[in-house]
Parts: C-alpha cells; structure tokens; sequence
C-alpha cells in the first residue's frame, strides 16, 4: 500500500512538473506544444477514470483520475490564465473540454464496431459511462470558470490577500467545488455517494497541500521575469472579456482623445488665420497715379489723396511725419540747429 501512494505522488509530481514546464516555454516555442500536453493528459484522465483505478489509504479513497491527471490540468489552466489571460484560457478550457468529450465517444464507438465483428467487447478498452462522463465534462468547465473568477475575487485590493494565500484558496476551492459537483452529478443517490465524497474532500485537500508549493513556486518565478506580470483583471473576465473590451475602450478613447486635441490645434489655426486675414487687405492690380501731386484715381472716378485710398482699401493708418530733406528745405532754421 505504501508503494501506491509512493507511486501516486511521483506520478501527480511528475506530471506537475511537466505542465509547468511545458508553459514556461511557450515564449520559446510558442503554446502548441503546451495545449497538446493538456489534450493528451485530458484523453489519459478520460481513460483512467472509466477504468475505475483508485488507491485506498486509511479509509481514503485516492481516485487516479482526478488525484493525478485532473490536478495537473487544474494547474495548468490556472497558470495559463494568470499570465497570458483570458484568451488563452478558453482555448485550454475548450481543449480540455472537447477531449474529454472526445475520448468516451471514441471507446463507445470501438466497442459498437468490436460487437458488430465479433460479438465481445474490447477488453482492455474501457466502457464509458454516460452518467460519469457527463458529469466529469460539466464539472470541468465550471472548475475552470470558477478558477478564473476565485483568482480574481481573493486578489482585490479590498480583500489584499498576499500571493501565497490567494493561489492556496483559488486552488483548494476548484478542487472541493470539483469534488462537490462531481460527486453529487456522478455517484448521487448510489449507496457509495455520502463515502465518496468525504473521501474525496480529505484527498483533495491532501493534493492541494502538496501541489501548492510547486505552483505558488513557479508564480514566483515567472512574475520575477522581464516581461511578465500577474495582471488584476476583473472577476467576470473569463466569461464576458471584460478586459479585452477594457483595453479597447481604453486604447479607443486615448485615439478619441487623440483626435479632440487636433481638431482643438486645428480650430485654434483657423481663428488665427481668420483673424490673420482681417487685419490685412491686399492692395492689387494698376493703380493710376497722378505723376505731380501722386493722387490716385479709385474705380469710380474719382481722385483721392493717396493716404485716403490706402485708409480705405487696406487697415493701415498714418501718421503724419516729416523727412530730413523736407524739413531741410520748409524749416531750414530749425533743421540746421
């Protein structure tokens, strides 16, 4: 029994490590690989659990299922949502939903064709249950839900609850709100139900103990690195991307903004230009001039002194003066002194 539980706990821890690792590199070589690390480990979890493998330790019941490959998933989505946001995560919580429905279909499908050739089932496929897959695909996606918006909701400012408490509590409430509902949606009103599921909840707090050190410690060490941050997102984000739609409302209003700046820089041109060409009128065309007293003759006719026609056709103003050869020859005793 001791070998089980020894083999139980290399497996989950193996299988940790190789999640997390999977998604520190998805800068590297970008997230494919690591989304098909979750598919891959969502069709084995599918496979075990219609296989009923379970450890039994002290009156606890250790499902492998769930203990080992569902915890790394919950891992795995947990840190895809913390630094790469939501987006990302719908994709892994699609990925994980669709193997799982997937993989039941397939054996189903395999054990139609195996009675249609030879009349026996597959033996070494395991028969899905209906009730249990149902309950398991359900339950996933209201984990992975719930997991985004626990993260958020322990990390308001209000509540200020450091990094170590908030990834413990998002962590071990997915796991008993699992626990809960798949429990009650798969095993409800069976004699086993009421054992099941408190089993079930001392394991899972036992795998949340020894899972968070490794999670909280890759927290820890990639919000550390250059680049990257762990965001405070609102607590809907995962379900209506309210953040997505921040952003660009934001990224709209600072063009918005952007936009009312110019055209307040456009206006203020304007009303100088308009104030520009108020002020000044452009005297064009021939002028006809007397050559002796230098009166000009105006569109109608008549003559003007050259001071009245600029007055009047232009904004400028005189002031009357005198220059020194004028003033040498009308005031000749005033100019010599």
């Amino acid at each position: 029994m001791g070998n089980e539980v020894l083999i139980l706990f290399v497996e989950a821890m193996t299988l940790y490590f190789l999640v997390l690792w999977a998604h520190s590199l998805r800068h590297r070589f970008g997230p494919v690989h690591f989304y098909a690390l979750i598919g891959g480990i969502t069709a084995v979890m599918s496979w075990v659990t219609d296989a009923g493998l379970q450890v039994h330790v002290a009156g606890i019941t250790f499902v492998v299922g769930s203990t080992v490959f569902y915890t790394s998933l919950l891992l795995g989505v947990f840190v895809v949502y913390v630094f790469d946001g939501p987006r990302a995560t719908r994709i892994a919580i699609t990925t994980v939903a669709g193997v799982s429905i997937m993989v039941p279909l397939i054996a189903a499908t395999l054990h139609f064709q195996a009675g249609l050739i030879n009349g026996a089932p597959i033996s070494h496929v395991p028969m899905p249950s209906l009730r249990i897959n149902t309950a398991s695909v359900i339950t996933t996606l209201v984990d992975l839900v719930f997991l985004a918006m626990a993260w958020e909701y322990f990390g308001k400012a209000t509540r200020g609850a450091h990094l170590w408490l908030r990834a413990f509590l998002t962590l071990l409430g997915v796991m008993w709100l699992d626990v809960l509902l798949f429990a009650t949606g798969a095993f409800a009103g069976t004699p086993e139900y009421l054992s099941i599921m408190k089993g079930t909840f001392v394991s899972r707090f036992i795998v949340s103990v020894f899972a968070f050190p490794l999670l909280y410690g890759y927290l820890v060490l990639q919000s550390r690195k250059k680049g990257i941050r762990i965001e405070n997102r609102p607590v809907l984000a995962i379900l209506r991307q309210v953040a997505e739609i921040e952003a660009k409302l934001s990224l709209a209003q600072q063009e918005i903004e952007a936009r009312k700046a110019a055209e307040r820089e456009r206006d203020q041109v304007i009303r100088e230009l308009k104030k520009t060409l108020s002020e000044v009128k452009t005297l064009r065309g021939f002028l006809p001039i007397c050559s002796n007293c230098k009166k000009i003759r105006d569109d109608k006719g008549y003559w003007n002194r050259i001071e009245a026609y600029i007055q009047e056709h232009s904004e400028a103003q005189f002031s009357h003066s005198i220059c020194p050869e004028c003033a040498k020859k009308l005031y000749p005793e005033f100019y010599d002194e």
